[in-house]
């Protein structure tokens, strides 16, 4: 391997690597899978959407894992035995329509669009229209239903529903904190069975993928600690406004070129 060789694999590594620690560092503080900011990243760093799904659904149950260990304590346990069944489904259903739409790049990405506005909604619906919020609560036909619709939507763009899901839960009048805490460790189930399913049609770039996952692993309890001691609405702010900007980048690229 020549010199150029070996420099160029190395700042392939550094950037994959700081997709890695960056998204991690927010899955950490959010409480989301890391999809809506991981995809976008990738998808600007080069690599094709459909295996940018892939290397972040191979990601997403480690760095959440690792992120959900300083929540712990806030993990609503009954809650996410229902999401995890849901959003089960949910994924596997949004995933085949993924493969079944995967030439069609520019719907694909017009779908984080629609995604990120759908997450400031809910993440603010309670103060909106707080006489309506007040009415709902994690019911199981709701977390049900909720998780199977939710992640047929993010399936499409190759989440595990950790972007909504936070929101979603606000919207049943779930703490900020719980709310994150039960996304992360659902997220944890939902995107291991879309992981499998992209394995077996071979869309996962291994090398690429570890490169993101040494850097995921790292950032998510960076973040778990400033979550922790951040207000839930700093975090609600916070968590609406990197969804919506970096939700453009895919679309931004497929018009550009």
């Amino acid at each position: 391997m020549t010199d150029d060789q070996t420099m160029q694999q190395f700042v392939t590594f550094l950037i994959y690597f700081g997709i890695g620690f960056l998204t991690g560092l927010i899955v950490g503080i959010f409480g989301i899978s890391g999809g809506s900011l991981r995809i976008p990243l990738l998808n600007i760093a080069g690599l094709p959407l459909i295996t940018a799904y892939g290397i972040n659904l191979f990601v997403i149950p480690f760095s959440s894992g690792v992120a959900v260990i300083p929540h712990r304590k806030k993990v609503d346990w009954n809650t996410a035995k229902y999401m995890i069944f849901g959003g089960s489904i949910g994924t596997v259903i949004g995933t085949i329509m993924a493969f079944y739409l995967s030439m069609d790049t520019l719907f694909l990405a017009s779908i984080f669009v629609v995604e990120a506005f759908l997450t400031v909604l809910w993440v603010n619906l309670y103060k909106i229209f707080p006489k309506i919020t007040s009415k709902f609560t994690p019911s199981v036909p709701m977390l049900v239903g909720g998780t199977i619709t939710l992640n047929a939507l993010t399936g499409l763009r190759g989440g595990s529903g950790g972007a909504l899901f936070p929101p979603f839960l606000r919207f049943l009048n779930l703490d900020m904190h719980k709310a994150i805490a039960t996304s992360l460790f659902t997220t944890i189930f939902t995107a291991t069975v879309a992981t499998v399913l992209y394995w077996s049609k071979g869309q996962i770039d291994w090398k690429i993928a570890l490169y993101v996952l040494s850097g995921s692993l790292i950032g998510p309890p960076l973040g778990g600690l400033i979550s922790i001691k951040s207000k839930p609405r700093w975090l609600e702010i916070g968590i609406s406004v990197l969804v919506v900007l970096l939700s453009f980048l895919p679309l931004y690229k497929i018009l550009k070129a």
